[in-house]
């Protein structure tokens, strides 16, 4: 298990594999939480679309590849009288206002020094294992559909 510390790194990596992760296996985390903090929504999910960029090669000059809609919510965790603690944000492809809300939620959860090792246990790390699961799949899949192309010389 990596150890999560409150730095931008840990952050990058903890966002990306709630975003990933199914909005039900989210809603499950959730439901499953003894703990549950009490948050008031700073943003709710509101949907739009975001421009993606892509590039000839991957090095070439930028181009407006296309568009994707996206959801994004925010969230602030309270304390026990109701002041403000830690603030989380929630970035999803798609339209699920939920599934937003609970990343924030998570996210905020993750900075708090007191939840962190918890909540990275129960739910970052076994949605990490099993998003590496699907990829090395995957990747298994293509390897077995692989075709080497090759010239053959003529003999003179």
């Amino acid at each position: 298990m990596q150890k999560f510390d409150n730095n931008t790194v840990a952050r990058q990596r903890w966002l990306a594999v709630l975003a990933k992760a199914p909005a039900p296996r989210l809603q499950a985390a959730w439901d499953a939480l003894d703990d549950k903090p009490a948050y008031r929504l700073l943003r709710q999910g509101e949907t739009g679309l975001v421009m993606l960029r892509g590039r000839i090669g991957g090095t070439g000059r930028p181009f407006n590849f296309g568009e994707m809609t996206m959801t994004r919510a925010a969230v602030q965790l309270l304390d026990a009288t109701g002041g403000a603690r830690f603030t989380g944000f929630g970035h999803v492809a798609g339209r699920s206002t939920r599934h937003a809300e609970l990343i924030a939620v998570f996210d905020a959860m993750l900075q708090d020094p007191h939840r962190r090792d918890v909540i990275a246990a129960r739910v970052i790390e076994p949605l990490a294992a099993e998003q590496q699961a699907r990829k090395a799949n995957e990747a298994a899949k293509v390897t077995a559909s692989k075709v080497d192309f090759f010239t053959m010389v003529r003999g003179e």
